[in-house]
């Protein structure tokens, strides 16, 4: 199973740019140093099916993108009367082809287990997609017994996210074909510079993950500074250390 790992967005920081070949686009730029990228800008507003497309086309054939589903769906609709909307997106993003990964749920922190609704809303997601969903609640209710019962039913997987709201927030739950890691930065959210022992503990945890049989994906959003870029090119260095081994 591959170890994926990325940044939320694919631009290069100027003081990491000898890190990347010269010529081409951010994205071109980006994809040959990394297998993965979160694209987070879907979750403000739609992109046509040809700019998919286009993205697709500028990325090796084994890179894969994770794309954030709309707030419409999930900070506004609450997962009720919105197919339409997710049809929508559904078709727009079918212009990744095979490189379209996991889908991303956040939702906001307010957002409690709504029962059935979020099972049905899930269900019908996956059908519509086709494909993998991950799903990033920040509400205390999420965290139960239940719901992770029912997220393993739904083959959904919950996001591991740093910091974390509370303990369980920060390992992965749920289905365990994936493990979502978003690192956000601490103790500066989107800011700070994860240490070198930090990166190498999370990529002993990633290496003893996927030696279980699981699809690891880490995306660093600690981007304001550059530092989401610095730490996942340090992430893939660790892995290829003799206590485990990077996977394209």
């Amino acid at each position: 199973m591959p170890i994926r790992i990325g940044v939320a967005g694919w631009s290069v920081p100027s003081k990491l740019a000898a890190e990347f070949p010269s010529a081409g686009t951010h994205l071109e730029r980006y994809g040959t140093r990394f297998s993965a990228v979160e694209i987070n800008s879907s979750f403000y507003r739609p992109h046509q099916q040809k700019t998919y497309v286009r993205w697709a086309a500028s990325v090796p054939p084994d890179f894969r993108f994770s794309i954030k589903l709309p707030k419409a769906i999930t900070h506004e609709q609450r997962f009720v009367g919105c197919q339409d909307l997710v049809t929508r997106f559904a078709e727009e993003t079918s212009g990744l082809g095979n490189k379209r990964g996991p889908i991303l749920v956040q939702l906001p922190p307010n957002f409690a287990y709504p029962g059935e609704i979020a099972e049905q809303f899930l269900h019908d997601l996956k059908v519509i997609i086709n494909g993998p969903v991950v799903l990033e609640p920040r509400h205390v209710s999420w965290f139960q017994p239940e719901v992770d019962k029912m997220l393993k039913r739904q083959h959904v997987s919950r996001v591991a996210a740093d910091p974390a709201r509370f303990a369980s927030a920060a390992l992965p739950g749920g289905w365990n074909g994936i493990a979502y890691f978003r690192l956000h930065g601490s103790p500066r959210i989107y800011e700070s510079l994860y240490s070198v022992e930090t990166v190498q503990a999370h990529a002993n945890s990633v290496a003893a993950l996927n030696a279980c049989g699981t699809d690891v994906w880490t995306i660093y959003d600690n981007t304001t500074f550059g530092a989401a870029t610095q730490n996942a090119l340090e992430l893939i260095e660790a892995l290829k250390q003799p206590h485990g081994h990077l996977m394209d």
